[in-house]
C-alpha cells in the first residue's frame, strides 16, 4: 500500500497490516468466565481481581450487538476484569451533553463474566458516573473503551457522536481511551459484522492496555477507530486525520395528526427522575399559565407543511431530524473517510487540542508501529 504520511513512521501501515494478517490466521479456545454478580460496590469480589479493569461503553445503548459483542470478546480474553456502564437507550448522537440537576436511574445487568449497569442519561453521564467513585469501588479503569457503534464517527460527526464523546470524557478525566464504529450500511451490513468487528479490533486494545501498563501509551490523546462496512475482508490499518465529512441533516416535517400531543407527552424511555423533574416543570407552568390567563393567547396546532398564516394566535408544528449518507469525493489519501470508503481501518488520534502537535503525532505513529505488532 502506498499513501502520503503526514510526518508519520513510513513504517507504519505495512506493520499494521502485518499484524491483521497473522491475527486472521489465528484461532482462539473458549474459555469459561464464571458470571460476576452485578452490585453497587461489590469491594469484596473486586478486590480478589487483579486483572487490569476494563470500563466499557457505547453510544448505541447497552442491549446493542456492538457493546455486547465487544464485552464478550474482552470476557472470553480473560485478560481484564471487563465493567460496562452504558445507556440504557440510544443516545448515539448526544454527543458531549450531560445530565445535570436531575436524577437519573442505574440498574445492574446481567452480563456472563462481566459487572454492567444500565443509566437512564448519555454516554458522557455514564462514563463521569463510572469514573467518580460513586459506582464501582476502583477509582480508575486502565483503558475506557466506547463501542462499538453503529454508523461511523468520521469527520464532523464526531461532533455528533455519543461514543466518540464518551472516550473524550475518559480523556478530560486522565484515562486513556478508544472509541470504535463501524461503518454501517442499510440493507448491506449485518449483525455478524460487529464480531468481525472485534476480531480486526483486539490486536490494538491488547496493545493499548500492554503498553498502558508499559507506560509507554502515548498520552494526552484518543483514538478513534473506523472499521469499514465488511470489517473481515478490510484491507489493514491506517492513520488517518480528521476530515470534514458529515451526513446531510434531513428534517421532515411531521403531521399533528399522525403524532397527537407530540410536544406535550413524554417519551416512555424517559428516566422515572426526568419525568418528575418535568411534572415539576410542567406544574410550575401551569400556575404561571393561571395567574398570566389574560395575557396569555390560545395555541393552535397545525399541519407543519409550509410558512403558517398569519394569526394572532401561537402556532405548534412538529418535525423530525433525520441522517442522509450523501456521496462526497475524497481525494486526500489520509482522511478517515476516504481509508474506510476504500476498504481501510482508520485510526485517528484525538487530542483536547485545537490541534495535534507535531510531537505528539509521532509520537501515537511510533506507538502504534512498534506496539500493535509486538508480541502478536
Amino acid at each position: 500500500m502506498t499513501s502520503k504520511n503526514n510526518g508519520l513512521s513510513a513504517a507504519l501501515v505495512s506493520n499494521l497490516q502485518d499484524v491483521l494478517s497473522k491475527r486472521k490466521g489465528g484461532s482462539e479456545e473458549e474459555e469459561e468466565t464464571p458470571s460476576t454478580s452485578v452490585a453497587a460496590k461489590e469491594e469484596v469480589e473486586e478486590s480478589d481481581d487483579s486483572r487490569p479493569i476494563v470500563l466499557v461503553t457505547n453510544g448505541d445503548g447497552i442491549d446493542s450487538p456492538g457493546l455486547v459483542s465487544l464485552v464478550e470478546a474482552l470476557v472470553k480474553e480473560g485478560l481484564y476484569n471487563v465493567h460496562v456502564c452504558a445507556p440504557q437507550t440510544d443516545r448515539s448522537v448526544s454527543s458531549h451533553s450531560v445530565t445535570r440537576g436531575e436524577t437519573i436511574a442505574v440498574t445492574s445487568v446481567s452480563i456472563k463474566g462481566a459487572t454492567a449497569f444500565e443509566v437512564s442519561g448519555t454516554t458522557v453521564d455514564c462514563i463521569s458516573l463510572g469514573l467518580s467513585g460513586a459506582l464501582f469501588a476502583w477509582s480508575k479503569p486502565i483503558l475506557v473503551i466506547s463501542g462499538i457503534n453503529q454508523g461511523s464517527s468520521c469527520g464532523h460527526q464526531m461532533f455528533y457522536s455519543g461514543a466518540v464523546a464518551g472516550a473524550r470524557e475518559a480523556l478530560v478525566s486522565g484515562v486513556p481511551s478508544l472509541s470504535i464504529s463501524l461503518n454501517w450500511k442499510k440493507d448491506e451490513s449485518k449483525e455478524s459484522d460487529f464480531k468481525d468487528a472485534v476480531s480486526v479490533c483486539l490486536p490494538l486494545i491488547n496493545a493499548t492496555i500492554r503498553d498502558i501498563e508499559k507506560g509507554v501509551f502515548p498520552k494526552d490523546c484518543s483514538l478513534n477507530v473506523e472499521l469499514p462496512t465488511s470489517p473481515s475482508s478490510n484491507k489493514g490499518f491506517k492513520v488517518t486525520k480528521q476530515s470534514m465529512w458529515r451526513q446531510s441533516h434531513s428534517w421532515q416535517a411531521v403531521s399533528a395528526n399522525r403524532h397527537p400531543g407530540a410536544g406535550n407527552f413524554m417519551s416512555n424511555q424517559q428516566s422515572l427522575g426526568a419525568q418528575l423533574a418535568q411534572l415539576g416543570r410542567d406544574a410550575s407552568a401551569a400556575g404561571a399559565a393561571r395567574r398570566f390567563t389574560t395575557q396569555k393567547k390560545s395555541i393552535v396546532e397545525i399541519e407543519s407543511v409550509g410558512v403558517a398564516a398569519k394569526t394572532d394566535s401561537r402556532v405548534k408544528k412538529y418535525f423530525r431530524l433525520e441522517f442522509v449518507a450523501k456521496e462526497q469525493e475524497h481525494t486526500d489519501e489520509d482522511l478517515d473517510i476516504k481509508a474506510i470508503e476504500d476498504g481501510f481501518v482508520s485510526v485517528t488520534p484525538l487530542t483536547l487540542l485545537p490541534k495535534m502537535d507535531s510531537e505528539t503525532q509521532a509520537a501515537v505513529s511510533e506507538w502504534i508501529s512498534k506496539a500493535i505488532n509486538a508480541d502478536q
